[in-house]
């Protein structure tokens, strides 16, 4: 055999592999099944939006997108599950604030949000609302505040566990309004809402779907919502920024993430759709109806507010001296 002839086909076929690679990378839909990973259990908001969005998702592109939920250590088991699923576009995750900005800050997790998980799309958002029972005597925010420093300690605030959504919002607000609110975690938003009916905690920075039937029933009362504006649901609460704390800000938000070492034409392709359906109209209305505000971004729009969140959150937990316990 000719070497030169030899040397020539070898470098022939090293030139032609990157695009070989590139054209598999772009395979789109992937051929498997794909799935759509949740960090809850049915039922929940983060739940309702993935299925909502995989449907519409499954519709484009021709090919079923299966929802799995792996709930369980406040998402972080089904981040874990991404970290080390196959990076060939089957498989996305519904990523959450906690397991991606908070936990990593909080406690020992096996990942690293920005290097083993990446960015695809903005999923959707939406506020907490801070509710005091009737007993509390409080209307509004600044009484809320006035009594919390009149009574050093007394005030509580129920959260839906350690490092959640709900507890940073509550931290959050603890330093901006130099107060000191003892926290209160349950396993869940169920029991922390029923402890709040019983009067036996103060305050809960609540999901705005499951307190505002006790709202309306004057069973609760609301003094502010957690987001830069009000949510139409919500037009009469004042927002924390409104009632006296400019700019702050505390979302519960969903987004859409991928094992980290997906390609990059397929995760432009994945935003491209998930892009696509966030805006559609009836997509758009029905999680409306949930509570849910679509948030639709670039990844490198999501990967930019991760890490602004992150930062924030980083803050607020060493500034506080939070623990997992």
């Amino acid at each position: 055999m000719n070497p030169k002839r030899t040397l020539l086909r070898c470098a022939l076929a090293l030139a032609t592999l990157p695009l070989a690679l590139g054209a598999a990378a772009q395979d789109f839909p992937p051929k498997k099944p794909v799935t759509l990973v949740v960090g809850f259990a049915a039922g929940g908001a983060a739940d309702a939006a993935a299925r909502l969005i995989a449907k519409k998702l499954g519709e484009n592109i021709g090919q079923s997108v299966v929802v799995d939920n792996k709930g369980g250590a406040g998402g972080n088991i089904a981040h874990q599950f991404v970290v080390n699923a196959p990076a060939d576009g089957s498989v996305l995750l519904l990523g959450s604030v906690g397991p991606l900005t908070i936990a990593p800050h909080l406690m020992k997790v096996a990942y690293d949000p920005f290097k083993d998980l990446a960015a695809v799309s903005g999923g959707v958002n939406f506020p907490n609302v801070l509710v005091v029972h009737k007993g509390a005597g409080v209307k509004t925010l600044a009484e809320f505040v006035q009594l919390s420093k009149k009574k050093p300690g007394s005030v509580d605030f129920a959260s839906t566990g350690a490092g959640s959504a709900s507890h940073l919002a509550g931290e959050l607000f603890n330093q901006r309004a130099g107060i000191d609110m003892t926290h209160v975690p349950y396993k869940g938003g169920a029991p922390a809402l029923q402890d709040l009916l019983g009067e036996r905690v103060t305050s809960y920075f609540a999901a705005p779907p499951t307190a505002l039937p006790h709202i309306e029933a004057g069973k609760l009362i609301p003094l502010a919502t957690t987001g830069l504006t009000r949510p139409s649901y919500m037009p009469n609460i004042p927002t924390v920024a409104e009632a006296g704390y400019p700019g702050f800000e505390a979302l519960n938000w969903y987004a859409f993430v991928a094992p980290g070492k997906t390609p990059a034409p397929l995760l432009d392709r994945w935003n491209q759709e998930i892009v696509k359906v966030l805006n559609d109209p009836g997509v758009k209305e029905a999680l409306n109806k949930h509570g849910l505000t679509p948030q639709p971004t670039t990844r490198a729009e999501l990967t930019a507010f991760m890490k602004k969140e992150s930062t924030q959150w980083a803050t607020i937990i060493k500034e506080r001296k939070l623990t997992a316990d």
